[in-house]
C-alpha cells in the first residue's frame, strides 16, 4: 500500500511515494531539471502559468513510476504541498484566467499597506495576526483595480495547492490554513475576514468551500487518473502550504516545537497555542495544519538571503563544490577574524521591516582574509540572520529549545548548523524527509490509514544532532554582537 505526495514549488514539482508498511519513502523525483520559468513584465513582478505546474506534475509522476516496477493500483491517497501566497483565478469552466501572481511578486505591497491604515493597525493585527501586506488578498485586490474586465469573469480564487487539487478532482475547495496564509481569516471571530473582503470589494462567492486539512477533499476523476496512470477514485486527503507542510514533515505539531529550512531562502517555523503576533509584522502568524479544536498557530520567520548567498559565493569565487567550501571554512576560527557578511541581498526583508539593504561584506583585510574567511563569514552571517529573527520570536515567548530540519541544503554545512545551535542555545535535530514525503504522510492521516500522528511518524528517525553544550558559545556570541552592531548601524 502506498501514499503519494506532490510538492508544487516555484522551481520544480516534486513527487514522493511512501510505503505504508515500512513508513519509508521508496521513490522520489522532480521535474523539470532546470528551474521553471517566471514571467516578470515589470520590476518586482513574478508570475507563472498554473497549467505548467500541472503539466510538470504529470511528467514528474511518470518519471517516478518509470524508475521502479510499482503496482500503481496500491496507491491509496494523495497529499499536496505547495508554494504559499500565490493567486490562481479560474472561471466557471475551471479555465485559468491569467498567470498566477506568485509568492515573490511584490506589486500589491502598497495596496496592503493602505488597507492596514484604512482598517486600523490594531484591528488587523488582533484579527488577522498580520498586516494585509503583499499577501494573496492584496494581490486579488490588485487584479480588481488593474484588470476589471478579467475580475468580472472570476468564479473562484485559489492558492496553488487548491488549483492542483482542482485538476486532480474537479472540485474547488480550500482550507483554513490556506485562507490564513492569504490573510482571509479572522482569528478573533474564527471565520472569514468579512471586514477585509469589504475593504477590498471582494465578493464572498469567490471564496472556495472550506474543508479540513486532513480530510477527503475530492477524488481523482477519470481524466486526471488517465493522465497520471493511477486508479480513478483515489482520494485527495491532505494539502498545506510549503512551510506548514515542512514543519509537519518534521513532526512539528505542538507548542514549543520548531522547524527550519535553509534553501534559497531560510525559514524558522514555530508552533504556538497562543493567539499572538509581532506588532511590527517582522514575523508572520498563520493557522498550522492541525489548527482547529485546539489552537495551533505557526509563527513564521523568513530570511530571503540564505542559500542564495552561499550559491553566489560558490559561483563567483571559483570553488568546485559546497564540500570544498565547507572544508576551507572549517580551517578559519570563529568570527572569521573580523570579517562579517550581511546576507540580505535577495530583496526586501520582512524581518528588517521590509527594508532592502542589499548584502554587505564588512571588515575585509587584504592581508588577512582569503576564500576560507569568505565562506565561514557567509555561513556565520546566515546563521546570525536566523538568530536576529529568532530574537523577535523570543519576544513573543516562543520556545526555541529544539530545532528540527531536513538533512539538506545549508544544514549540510557544519559551520552553519553549529553556529546556529551555539547562538540560539538550541539543539538541532536533522532528519531524512522533505515536502513530498510530508505530504504523503499527511495523506495517510487524512485517509485514516494512519490513526494518528504518532503512528504516521513512528519510522521518522534522527540522523544527526548538534548540541549547544558541545560548542564554544562565548566566541560565537561575541561574533554575533559585532555582526549585529554592523547590521543595526546600516539598518538605522
Amino acid at each position: 500500500m502506498y501514499l503519494i505526495g506532490y510538492d508544487i514549488g516555484s522551481s520544480s514539482v516534486k513527487v514522493a511515494l511512501l510505503e505504508v508498511s515500512t513508513g519509508h519513502c521508496i521513490a522520489s523525483t522532480f521535474f523539470p531539471k532546470e528551474e521553471m520559468p517566471m514571467l516578470a513584465k515589470q520590476k518586482g513582478w513574478a508570475e507563472q502559468d498554473p497549467e505548467m505546474w500541472w503539466t510538470n506534475l504529470q511528467k514528474a509522476n511518470a518519471k517516478l513510476f518509470a524508475k521502479r516496477n510499482i503496482d500503481r493500483s496500491q496507491v491509496r491517497a494523495i497529499g499536496i504541498s505547495y508554494q504559499m501566497h500565490g493567486l490562481v483565478l479560474v472561471d466557471k469552466n475551471q479555465e485559468v484566467l491569467r498567470p498566477s501572481i506568485i509568492w515573490c511578486d511584490s506589486r500589491a505591497a502598497a495596496i496592503g499597506d493602505q488597507a492596514f491604515e484604512n482598517i486600523g493597525k490594531d484591528k488587523c493585527l488582533e484579527s488577522l495576526l498580520n498586516s494585509p501586506g503583499n499577501f494573496t488578498a492584496s494581490k486579488l485586490r490588485w487584479v480588481k483595480e488593474n484588470e476589471p474586465a478579467l475580475f468580472e469573469k472570476i468564479h473562484k480564487f485559489m492558492l496553488p495547492g487548491d488549483f492542483i487539487a482542482m485538476k486532480l478532482t474537479g472540485t474547488i475547495n480550500t482550507t483554513i490554513s490556506g485562507l490564513s496564509e492569504g490573510i482571509f481569516w479572522d482569528f478573533k471571530k474564527d471565520q472569514l475576514a468579512d471586514f477585509l473582503l469589504e475593504e477590498y470589494g471582494l465578493p464572498e462567492e469567490m471564496v472556495p468551500d472550506i474543508v479540513p486539512t486532513f480530510s477527503s477533499q475530492g477524488t481523482l476523476h477519470k481524466k486526471a487518473a488517465e493522465a497520471l496512470g493511477l486508479s480513478e477514485g483515489i482520494p485527495v486527503t491532505y494539502r498545506a502550504g510549503d512551510q506548514p507542510n515542512n514543519a509537519f514533515s518534521l513532526n512539528v505539531l505542538n507548542p514549543g516545537e520548531v522547524a527550519a529550512t535553509a534553501g534559497t531562502s531560510g525559514v524558522v517555523y514555530s508552533v504556538s497555542d497562543q493567539v499572538n503576533y509581532d506588532p511590527l509584522s517582522r514575523v508572520n502568524t498563520f493557522a498550522h495544519v492541525n489548527h482547529g479544536e485546539q489552537t495551533r498557530l505557526g509563527i513564521l520567520l523568513c530570511i530571503n538571503g540564505c542559500g542564495i548567498l552561499n550559491a553566489w559565493m560558490r559561483k563567483n569565487t571559483g570553488v568546485n563544490d559546497y564540500i570544498e567550501m565547507n572544508q576551507m571554512a572549517a580551517k578559519i576560527p570563529v568570527g572569521s577574524e573580523g570579517l562579517s557578511i550581511l546576507p540580505f541581498g535577495n530583496g526586501a526583508e520582512r524581518v528588517l521591516e521590509n527594508q532592502n539593504m542589499n548584502a554587505q561584506i564588512n571588515g575585509l583585510n587584504f592581508n588577512t582574509h582569503g576564500q576560507g574567511h569568505l565562506y565561514r563569514a557567509t555561513h556565520e552571517g546566515i546563521a546570525f540572520a536566523f538568530y536576529y529573527g529568532m530574537e523577535v520570536m523570543e519576544e513573543m515567548k516562543v520556545n526555541l529549545s529544539v530545532i528540527r530540519a531536513a538533512d539538506a541544503n545549508l544544514f549540510l554545512s557544519p559551520i552553519f548548523r553549529e553556529t546556529l545551535s551555539a547562538i540560539s542555545g538550541s539543539e538541532i535535530q536533522l532528519y531524512n524527509t522533505d515536502g513530498g514525503i510530508g505530504a504523503a504522510r499527511g495523506a495517510g492521516i487524512g485517509a485514516g490509514i494512519y490513526q494518528n500522528e504518532k503512528e504516521a511518524f513512528q519510522k521518522l528517525e534522527v540522523l544527526h544532532h548538534v548540541s549547544p553544550d558541545q560548542l564554544n558559545r562565548g566566541e560565537v556570541l561575541e561574533a554575533y554582537k559585532k555582526w549585529k552592531t554592523i547590521l543595526l548601524k546600516n539598518k538605522n
